[in-house]
């Protein structure tokens, strides 16, 4: 049985008597401690699908199940980060991860075991000494980091990243892939990430699902990434795998915008 399975999805959204179809017939098996980043052009419904497996969204047909039972709603299992980091600036570092534990675990575990798993988390993202600081006090890469901590403080099956380091700087976003992959290195936990950029896909993922233009979304392509871990930024780029996962990711992205242009 697999892990987590989409299978045969459709997706529509509905405005009044019209119905637009997102996604079409979405078929993917993603194995526990698998990283899987999804790629593809904007409108495709790369978001869609991720919040179809968060339950953020129903499936219009088809069904999604994880470790053998239905998706049909948001749960613990399966946490979120958003590109936005979403946390309350009125509360410190610690209290917005502290609010995704209590909610969690406020019934089985004592106040000194969630403050330790509190501390454990942000220790794990390196943000430890910012605990008693506000996301106003701290610079962007490091509420991302307080995010991730918070996902990962609810001891979620599938964390779901959707393009989590968009809006940040090129070093800092290098940063913080590198800490995503340590992460994923420490903890073997399942990851599902949107991303746009092709350098983050191949360095970041075991396989590589790239989606066709919307409306009407599928998947294209799926690319193994065959490089070995722990990876190195450095190193992989002058690497023979690492440059024809590149090459196959550009080639098909290039391949789908020249679709779009020849339909304009």
């Amino acid at each position: 049985m697999s892990y987590l399975k989409i299978d045969r999805v459709f997706k529509a959204f509905a405005s009044g008597a019209r119905a637009t179809e997102v996604l079409s017939d979405i078929r993917l098996t993603i194995e526990k401690g698998e990283c899987v980043s999804i790629i593809g052009h904007s409108g495709c419904g790369k978001s869609t699908l991720l919040n179809l497996v968060a339950g953020l969204t129903q499936v219009s047909t088809g069904v999604i199940k994880l470790e053998g039972r239905e998706v049909n709603a948001p749960g613990p299992d399966r946490a979120v980060v958003f590109q936005n980091h979403s946390l309350l600036p009125w509360l410190t570092v610690y209290d917005n991860v502290n609010l995704a534990v209590t909610k969690v675990f406020g019934a089985t575990r004592t106040k000194a075991e969630r403050h330790a798993w509190i501390m454990e988390n942000l220790d794990l993202v390196q943000m430890t000494h910012a605990a008693d600081k506000r996301p106003g006090e701290i610079s962007g890469g490091m509420r991302q980091r307080v995010g991730i901590a918070r996902a990962l403080a609810m001891e979620p099956k599938i964390l779901l990243l959707d393009e989590p380091f968009g809006a940040l700087d090129a070093l800092t976003r290098a940063h913080l892939q590198d800490a995503v992959m340590d992460i994923h290195a420490r903890l073997k936990n399942t990851m599902i990430m949107i991303t746009h950029d092709v350098d983050e896909a191949v360095l970041l993922a075991d396989r590589i699902v790239m989606m066709t233009n919307g409306p009407a979304a599928t998947i294209g392509e799926v690319l193994p990434v065959t490089m070995a871990r722990p990876r190195d930024r450095i190193a992989l780029a002058a690497q023979p795998d690492y440059l024809r996962a590149r090459e196959a990711v550009l080639r098909f992205l290039h391949e789908r915008h020249r679709l779009v242009e020849a339909a304009e």
